[in-house]
């Protein structure tokens, strides 16, 4: 009988997940080739400004969407970063401060985590409920603060600083917009894959335990309390490295970035993007940059319009952008989506004779109340209405009941559609398993 050598080493060899690196290698050139594509001054600021959003949401969701942890209060983390790093942006231009421009998100970085370690220690203290309650209000307690305490926050004005300021290193002084993007773009990269890799770490799934059974987690001896914790510093830095990315980009840093507004922000678009997976905030963040600088200028009642698509996405996809994305990408890998488009586009017609009902409705209502001064008449969606007028409050209510009611028979015909699918889909499955 053959010598069987047991301490010979044995070699595994896995497979390349080839398509992690095309979809990391297709993010990392759409931030090379976005400012090549829309190079206008503002184009190229709201690239940047989702820049920071991505970082922002992407940190909130180790709270939210990886720890179950709903806080009320993430914006004390991105908007006190912001104000050390604009106090740093002033010594660096002093030269008090010996550092260059370009590390100033880290500046912010270490800001969100120092702050994270003195505030997050006591607010995780708890979980569910009162974690949420003890974070609105620290929230709550440093937006008061930013008034009070002028010397550090500016007061009303804010603090301001200059970006171009220091020495420049490279030629790059900061000064054009597409120099800072490119910065915020790099950091952008770099924060969105290190908060990836924390998700495969046993911290990260350490984290995933404590938020679906806590009790589990510490019958086999884990402090979730710790796991919290860690996790929140961790969440910390990169809200600070985002807030360091904000004060690099606007120069500027009011009460308004540590306020309520900001901190609902976070949660609305994180929840719309999709908080159970990963690439549901970076849709989130892209969505609140856009409402805040695109849909603001077509209505007044954008906040209004916010509050309608997230009562809805509550009701009809309460896992969000990303969810639809990926129960639909499921439904394709197994040839069933194309029966699926009639309905599809059914519901889209049905729902935007809604929307049009609906929105005219809203737009009327604002218009007597806000412009009923420049006249009875108003344009919406290139059609005139007058808001004297029983004909424009007729249609537009006819418009929305009869859209409704249409809406809800294809709702429910692709419902059924949707349950025959995943039954052949489960079928399918269970014959590729006896195989």
């Amino acid at each position: 009988m053959p010598h069987i050598h047991e301490n010979r080493p044995h070699y595994h060899f896995r497979p390349l997940n080839v398509g992690r690196y095309v979809i990391w290698g297709t993010f990392a050139l759409l931030l090379i080739v976005a400012p090549m594509v829309f190079k206008g001054n503002f184009e190229v600021s709201l690239l940047s400004q989702m820049g920071i959003a991505i970082v922002a949401c992407l940190s909130y969701n180790i709270l939210l969407g990886q720890g179950g942890m709903l806080s009320f209060g993430h914006a004390v983390y991105t908007g006190l970063a912001s104000f050390i790093a604009i106090h740093a942006m002033v010594r660096i231009g002093d030269g008090s401060l010996g550092i260059p421009m370009s590390l100033i998100p880290l500046v912010g970085g270490v800001a969100g985590a120092a702050f994270s370690v003195l505030l997050g220690f006591v607010t995780t203290k708890k979980a569910g409920t009162p974690f949420a309650m003890i974070t609105l209000g620290l929230g709550e307690l440093v937006f008061a603060m930013s008034l009070m305490v002028p010397e550090f926050f500016g007061g009303e004005g804010g603090v301001s600083g200059n970006r171009t300021a220091g020495t420049p290193v490279m030629g790059i002084t900061y000064g054009p917009q597409v120099q800072v993007y490119y910065l915020i773009a790099f950091y952008t990269f770099i924060c969105t894959a290190l908060m990836f890799a924390f998700t495969r770490t046993p911290l990260g799934r350490m984290l995933n335990a404590v938020r679906d059974n806590p009790e589990r987690v510490e019958f086999v001896g884990y402090n979730t309390q710790r796991v919290r914790y860690l996790a929140f510093i961790v969440a910390g830095f990169f809200a600070g490295v985002s807030g360091g990315m904000y004060a690099m980009n606007f120069e500027i840093a009011t009460a308004e970035v540590v306020g309520a507004a900001r901190s609902g922000a976070y949660l609305l678009f994180t929840f719309l993007g999709g908080a159970i997976f990963f690439f549901g905030p970076i849709i989130g963040a892209i969505l609140m940059v856009l409402a805040g600088a695109l849909l603001s200028e077509f209505t007044k009642a954008w906040l209004l319009w916010l509050g309608l698509i997230f009562l809805l996405m509550v009701m009809y996809a309460p896992g969000g952008i990303a969810s639809l994305i990926m129960m639909n990408l499921r439904v394709a890998a197994f040839g069933k989506l194309r029966p699926l488009w009639g309905s599809y586009l059914a519901m889209l017609g049905t729902g935007l004779a809604v929307l049009a009902g609906a929105g005219a409705l809203i737009e009327m209502v604002y218009h007597l109340q806000l412009s009923e001064s420049l006249g009875s008449t108003m344009q919406f969606l290139g059609v005139t209405l007058d808001t004297h007028s029983v004909d424009a409050w007729f249609g537009s209510v006819f418009l929305v009941v009869v859209g409704v009611l249409l809406f809800e028979v294809t709702r429910r015909h692709f419902l059924r559609q949707w349950s025959d699918t995943q039954e052949e889909i489960e079928k399918e499955i269970k014959r590729r398993e006896a195989l």
